[in-house]
């Protein structure tokens, strides 16, 4: 299942494509600095899902041979966090790095995988030189982005707009009916959620989602939506959304995709 708007995301591949081109660029940048160093290379620990609308889980749980083994848990090779690379270095090259200090240095909440997560957080702003040399705006993080012309608020629209079409979907009348049958199929199970995400969050409740009763629950919810159709039913409601989305933003939507692929091209230009 792919919905309209996954075409102007970036999918994971890109993502590492452009994390490699700004992975050279910041280290070619600190070695103006007369600073060596080893950042996390991209494409190690890819993440759960191809892009952020994260469709394999978008209406809760939906692989059954995934979930005999892990309930609502996930494999860990697809739950590692982003690397923490700040500990590693000196502070004097995360300031370089990043335009600010070590000691308040956060990747940002909801960074997945190894994407483009330098520079993030809410910190003290770095020194102004090193060697004799002016820091760039943002560090070598910002100064990176910047050579590739990557706007990284062309996601931020991407992602309103699909919030945006998974709320209205749920308000959507045979939405509403099928997650009012699988409920029902829930019941009959000895289950008392009410949707999906209630599932979800029960399966979670006891640990890591993987227990016996986590496992049992899991394949109860799935059985269930495959009875009712549940995400058959809500993927189209939602497809049918974005598809009306897209045309009502399309100008802006023609400029993000025209851009993403410039971003793409000057980022394997660097590679």
């Amino acid at each position: 299942m792919e919905l309209p708007l996954e075409a102007y995301m970036t999918s994971y591949s890109d993502q590492v494509t452009i994390d490699t081109a700004l992975r050279t660029l910041q280290t070619q940048c600190m070695a103006e600095y007369g600073l060596t160093v080893d950042l996390p290379r991209p494409g190690v620990n890819p993440p759960a899902y191809n892009n952020t609308i994260s469709i394999e889980r978008r209406y809760g749980i939906a692989d059954r041979k995934q979930a005999e083994k892990y309930g609502y848990g996930l494999p860990k090779e697809l739950t590692r966090s982003a690397e923490r690379f700040d500990t590693e270095l000196s502070g004097v090259e995360v300031e370089v790095l990043t335009g600010r200090a070590k000691t308040d240095f956060r990747p940002p909440e909801g960074t997945k995988g190894d994407g483009a997560y330098l520079g993030g957080g809410q910190a003290k702003p770095a020194r102004t030189e090193h060697q004799g040399k002016r820091l760039h705006e943002g560090g070598c993080t910002g100064w990176s982005k910047r050579q590739i012309k990557w706007d990284e608020s062309d996601a931020g629209l991407i992602s309103q707009l699909a919030s945006k079409s998974l709320s209205d979907a749920r308000s959507n009348e045979p939405v509403k009916k099928a997650i009012k049958d699988w409920s029902a199929c829930m019941k009959k199970q000895g289950r008392s959620a009410t949707d999906p995400y209630r599932a979800m969050e029960q399966g979670y409740a006891s640990g890591d989602g993987t227990t016996k009763d986590a496992i049992e629950l899991a394949l109860d919810d799935i059985d269930c939506k495959q009875q009712t159709q549940l995400i058959e039913v809500w993927f189209k409601a939602e497809s049918e959304i974005q598809k009306r989305l897209i045309e009502e933003n399309k100008d802006r939507l023609v400029v993000v995709k025209t851009r993403m692929s410039e971003v793409l091209a000057a980022a394997k230009a660097v590679n």
